[in-house]
């Protein structure tokens, strides 16, 4: 039997949920913990795979990362610009490690990084930057990336083209302790890259207008550490918001102002869900019947993010009336559509834009994740569906979502994690007996971490 997730639909939500940091952010705050010649403490972190993947690069470079509890306690200064090449390979954000191996040893080898596949996700555009700063790229043969700054990284002009959040958060962290000030225009505006330069203030850096789309940043030689929170989840919280909306009832998510993901809450109340927030709290609601969103389209912050578009897609093939759902960001957003059109949904993707035709009737099937919020958004399709459903593949949902399964059961979700059945006896039994020596479930952070 292998690695799944089921889950027997037809059951309102009910319940509290307190939102957990952001991977979107703690996954540059770790790359930026190289930077830091003192002790850094970031505090409540989700055990993710994607955390484990970065651990184990900040470890290959020679950075020490341990846990204390729900915290990550770190300390550089790296002592090697190699990272680990197929550690690299599993993760797109693995390119972020780069800028503060070139910043602190001016050397950084690796394997270019991997991902979710939901379309092209070149590194053109960090690679330019640092080319800006003075890095050297070297041919080093397929698949590899090597990155040199024979006299140091030093300030640069530089306009990004389109305002990529990976491409601003590296060049950030290039800057940070680069020689002179470099002046970022076109950047990106998330929450997460304002995250990261608080981050890095704290620890002595001087950043002036993260949030904005220019960005000043004054070179610092060293940084120091700090004790830093990472802000809240809020794709996290669109994921249990749009749960809500797909298969009825109240989730209280706590912790996450409504303001992070308000383009989803905006949509599910047109679509009838009532949305109380209050604070740092949403309460989101339905009970009667859902209705088609229309036309909808993501884009860069403010706007609709793009990993909250499968979660609404969601929500949508529930929906009574039409939905289009639109991703300007990446073409293969919605590889969850096969999935969606295994429960029985009325789906069509259409180059980047998914459409869903009213009257469908959602019944239980098997169906595979074929990305992290492709597959987040499957999860919420089987809770809405009649029967029994398999979702095969969840480790790629383990890369943003800690206890999943867990947290959808406190609220009411009839769902469990199934892991391979394991013989721990010693001696030939019969398969029968077999079965009764198997070990159960058994999740991926029992090991990995």
């Amino acid at each position: 039997m292998e690695n799944r997730i089921v889950v027997t639909g037809g059951r309102p939500l009910n319940g509290a949920v307190r939102i957990p940091a952001a991977k979107n952010s703690v996954l540059p705050l770790l790359a930026a913990s190289m930077l830091c010649s003192e002790r850094v403490r970031l505090r409540a972190v989700p055990r993710l795979s994607d955390v484990a993947v970065s651990l184990a690069l900040l470890r290959g470079a020679g950075c020490a990362a341990r846990w204390e509890g729900e915290d990550l306690v770190l300390s550089g200064p790296p002592k090697t610009g190699a990272l680990p090449g197929q550690t690299a390979e599993q993760m797109r954000a693995s390119i972020l490690f780069c800028a503060p191996l070139l910043a602190k040893l001016g050397r950084a080898e690796t394997n270019l990084p991997g991902g979710c596949r939901i379309g092209a996700r070149p590194i053109d555009l960090h690679l330019a930057g640092l080319r800006q700063m003075g890095a050297v790229e070297w041919d080093a043969g397929p698949g590899r990336l090597v990155l040199t700054a024979p006299s140091g990284l030093h300030g640069a002009e530089i306009t990004l083209r389109f305002p990529s959040v990976g491409a601003t958060e590296t060049l950030v962290l290039a800057a940070a302790c680069a020689k002179g000030t470099t002046v970022l225009r076109g950047a990106a505006r998330e929450p997460e890259i304002t995250d990261l330069a608080e981050f890095l203030n704290r620890c002595g850096a001087a950043i002036q207008g993260a949030g904005s789309s220019t960005i000043r940043i004054e070179g610092r030689r060293n940084l120091s550490g700090c004790i830093f929170s990472p802000l809240p989840d809020r794709i996290f919280a669109s994921t249990l918001a749009c749960a809500a909306a797909a298969a009825g009832g109240r989730a209280e998510l706590l912790g996450c102002p409504a303001g992070l993901y308000a383009p989803v809450l905006e949509i599910l109340e047109q679509m009838g869900c009532r949305v109380e927030a209050g604070g740092e709290s949403v309460r989101v609601s339905r009970f009667g019947r859902l209705y088609g969103a229309g036309r909808v389209f993501t884009g860069v912050y403010p706007a609709l993010a793009t990993d909250a578009a499968p979660l609404l897609a969601a929500a949508m093939v529930c929906a009574e009336g039409e939905s289009s759902i639109e991703d300007v960001i990446f073409e293969r957003r919605f590889g969850c559509a096969v999935g969606f059109e295994r429960f029985g949904a009325k789906v069509r993707v259409d180059g980047r834009t998914l459409s869903v035709a009213p009257g469908s009737t959602l019944r239980g099937a098997a169906v595979e994740a074929p990305d992290l919020r492709g597959g987040a958004a499957l999860v919420l399709a089987a809770l809405a569906a009649s029967g029994t459903s398999v979702i095969t593949h969840p480790e790629h949902i383990d890369r943003g979502y800690a206890a999943f399964t867990e947290i959808l059961a406190s609220l009411g979700a009839q769902i469990r994690r199934e892991a391979p059945l394991r013989n721990t006896s010693a001696k030939k039994t019969s398969s029968k007996k077999q079965n009764h020596l198997a070990i159960g479930p058994k999740r991926w952070y029992d090991t990995v971490i």
